[in-house]
């Protein structure tokens, strides 16, 4: 149970929180009306996308290229906003210390990632691929939000936070914790995960605990597949110290010369290309580094040199890109010569096995020009992300029980092999569509393919941010251009950890013959989006899909995300205006149904906020209920806050970082915030209110932060029939349910998980809920 939160006292007739709840005194710049005065540019990040809550589907150095995205968003929000100043519903100015910090939030998400792993009754390759997600979250985190506090701490342009810490607190404060969490890492797998996997017969040892037969096999396999492509660099007057690349594994050798006597160090990276785990036999697997750093191995790498020691490191770097937009010529081009130079971004961490030699370290921390405090000691092996293969294995007992999803019934009555009529359907009624539980092939796929091949099919227009690398989305919209049909396709190529596979994407539909744009200068373009014009009669209908998630068929098997596939005019007419702004030249602010970010986005969302506090006053129905992967946007938050002073119920059910404190007497009393994570990573964006008994539900692709407020084109598309509100509203209450498992968020920061029932019974999961739902249409539930 969380400690109860006293009252705070009353100063100078002002509500102030206590210092107990306070991160910091604030003390920020400002922001009007929801907009930025004068935003400084420099230093600036820009963007990230977590299976819980952002894995890395895109991050080329893990094993789980299909799973991007269990981290919530870590983009660097550096807008100030004036705290002070800001009034209350009744007038009085809003309490100082109200913001909890960006940071220690984060944090704690991904510790509630790493509870997961720890959860004795979480699957066991589930425990380890949590764990290889928590490794992935945190080489994220240290490579965009680390890196960027670093270099705005350096260049001088750094502000004390919205939650009132300066900057050096906000890095020693991530270095403390992130330390402790990950030596929980580091100890969850040593000493339950591992052994546990023993117990099942999936041994994950280290080279002295394999058998004389495993060795010689490894032997010859390091042989044949792996020295041959090893380069060992030496460190001497006349081999300067090598580029580190970042995330790459290293041995640190220290070898003697037995003629000299001299002792030298050389450095040999382990290949990022081959398997982190390597088969010494049949379930028995061995990290590589092991194979390579053997005695009779490193000696193959050094003949006539004396091995005394050697070491793993692992060092991490600054992975961001910054593209002054305004003076590229060519936008491709400037990326691609960006992503070169990430390759050589400054340091930012440096993880070392935990029995590394004082001297080699102090060679390290020297010749990398890094801190003391960005060491991290641990045991090993280093670099978890590596179990996201063996997570992999074909062990279904191990794992949650596979799950299939079906065809939505409004586009398919009965199941069969035959594809659905998308349009047929879509003429009958709008179709509200929930993946995984409904299947994206059957539904998104199926409308774009059925668009490609239709010849009263005219035009087709699309977002990409991110997709797979074998994207039937994409094959799609080539077959569309190539039968003639035109084919406009915005491809953002800033999206984070996948620009290479953009820019691939982009060249590759322009020689289709497709129109690919880039969106607006200084704008990522992260709405979902998808208008079909096509013939009919004497007509011309617009067939629409506005998604919370990316057009990626292999990630919609493993995000929550929700999609409106309509044939309603209003909103092909609204998605036919946006396409022409981001294409072409236009002033267009205002839509039909679409609230579109950076100009009416967050205005829209903010009076839709006071609107309820004028119903609860006037006893019409009123509430406030939001489903985001993280609310960090305090104009949005402080709207909430003057709601709760009302009276307003306000339900906030947030993936990942949250700036709200909830519970908070005077101020936040009727907030609750939950955090739900599980199989399938939380990924939609859902904004319900009880607009006096008439509610209105809206979904899209904005999550309350900055970035996506201010920096992207956001877009949701507001919900209007009624059993599709009616859903997303039950929804959100068993979402919000406390008789579902959940983390619930204190006043204090603090997260506790609620899994068990006062009589110890595990609580409801929503997701697993969501699934028997669906089996049980099929009459396929479990009993």
């Amino acid at each position: 149970m969380q400690p109860a939160v006293p009252d705070p006292p009353p100063m100078n007739g002002k509500l102030r929180l206590t210092p107990a709840l306070s991160d910091a005194p604030i003390g920020v710049p400002t922001r009007k009306n929801g907009a930025m005065s004068q935003p400084s540019t420099q230093g600036q990040v820009q963007h990230a996308q977590p299976s819980v809550g952002s894995i890395a589907a895109h991050r080329p150095h893990t094993l789980a290229a299909a799973v991007s995205d269990l981290d919530p968003d870590i983009d660097a929000d550096l807008d100030a906003y004036d705290e002070d100043g800001q009034v209350g519903h009744d007038g009085a100015e809003l309490p100082q210390g109200r913001f909890l910090d960006r940071e220690r939030s984060w944090l704690a998400f991904n510790e509630r990632v790493l509870e997961l792993a720890e959860d004795p009754n979480t699957p066991l390759l589930e425990r380890a691929n949590f764990l290889a997600i928590f490794a992935s979250n945190l080489d994220e985190f240290f490579m965009v939000r680390v890196a960027g506090l670093k270099r705005r701490i350096a260049t001088g342009v750094a502000t004390r936070s919205a939650s009132g810490l300066q900057p050096r607190e906000v890095l020693e404060l991530i270095w403390n914790r992130s330390r402790e969490l990950m030596a929980r890492h580091a100890a969850c797998y040593q000493e339950d995960v591992a052994p546990g996997l023993a117990d099942e017969g999936i041994h994950l040892v280290r080279w002295n605990e394999l058998t004389e037969k495993e060795q010689s096999r490894l032997f010859t396999l390091f042989r044949q597949q792996i020295f041959p492509v090893l380069t060992p660099l030496a460190v001497d007057p006349a081999h300067p110290f090598p580029y580190i690349s970042g995330l790459s594994l290293n041995l640190a050798v220290v070898v003697r010369n037995p003629v000299s006597g001299h002792t030298h160090f050389a450095r040999v990276k382990v290949p990022p290309l081959l398997s982190r785990f390597l088969e010494a036999s049949p379930q028995r697997y061995v990290p590589i580094e092991d194979v390579i750093a053997a005695p009779a191995h490193l000696a193959e790498l050094f003949p006539g040199m004396e091995i005394q020691e050697h070491h793993m490191f692992r060092l991490t770097r600054n992975e961001d890109l910054e593209v002054e937009e305004d003076d590229a010529e060519n936008l491709l081009q400037a990326l691609e010569k960006e992503l070169m130079r990430r390759r050589f971004g400054p340091p930012v961490r440096l993880e070392v096995e935990e029995s590394i030699d004082r001297n080699v370290l102090d060679l390290l921390v020297r010749e990398l020009k890094i801190s003391e405090a960005e060491v991290y000691p641990l045991p090993g092996p280093l670099d978890l992300t590596g179990l996201f293969g063996i997570a992999a294995l074909d062990r279904p007992e191990l794992k949650y029980p596979k799950f299939i999803a079906g065809t939505h019934r409004d586009l398919a009555e009965v199941e069969s092999a035959s594809a659905p009529d998308i349009f047929a359907a879509l003429r009958e009624r709008d179709v509200l569509l929930h993946h995984p539980y409904d299947s994206f092939s059957t539904s998104v796929q199926a409308f774009l393919e059925q668009a490609a091949a239709d010849p009263d099919v005219l035009a087709i227009k699309q977002t990409l941010y991110r997709t797979s690398g074998d994207s039937p989305i994409v094959d799609a919209l080539i077959d569309a251009a190539e039968s003639g049909k035109q084919v406009l396709v915005l491809v953002e190529i800033k999206a984070r950890f996948d620009e290479q596979a953009n820019i691939k994407w982009a060249r590759k539909l322009e020689e289709a013959g497709c129109h690919v744009v880039y969106g607006l200068v200084g704008l990522k373009t992260h709405c979902k989006l998808s208008l079909v014009v096509r013939q009919e009669g004497e007509s011309l209908v617009r067939y629409s899909h506005v998604g919370t998630g990316n057009y990626h068929p292999k990630t919609a098997r493993l995000y929550e995300d929700l999609g409106l596939l309509t044939a309603k005019q209003e909103v092909g007419a609204d998605l036919s205006d946006l396409f022409n702004r981001l294409s072409g030249y236009s002033r267009r602010e205002t839509y039909r149904r679409l609230l579109v970010a950076p100009k009416s986005l967050r205005d829209g969302l903010i009076s839709r906020i006071n609107k309820e506090i004028q119903h609860h006053r006037a006893g019409r129905p009123a509430y406030v209920r939001i489903k985001v992967n993280s609310m960090v946007d305090e104009a949005v938050v402080d709207s909430l806050y003057r709601a709760s002073q009302a009276g307003v119920p306000v339900d906030v059910w947030v993936r990942g970082i949250c700036a709200v404190r909830p519970g908070v007497a005077g101020l936040s009393e009727t907030i609750r915030v939950r955090s739900v994570l599980g199989r399938f990573l939380e990924h939609s964006r859902v904004f319900a209110f009880g607009n006096g008994g008439e509610p209105e539900v809206w979904i899209g692709s904005a999550d309350m932060m900055h970035r996506n407020l201010d920096r992207r084109i956001e877009a949701l598309v507001r919900v209007t029939d009624p059993a599709h509100r009616a859903a997303l509203n039950r929804l959100l209450e068993t979402g919000m349910s406390d008789t579902t498992a959940s983390w619930h968020l204190g006043a204090d920061g603090n997260w506790t998980r609620h899994a068990l029932d006062p009589e110890g019974q595990p609580l409801r999961n929503v997701q697993e809920m969501l699934i028997d739902a669906r089996r049980r249409r099929r009459g396929t539930a479990t009993p």
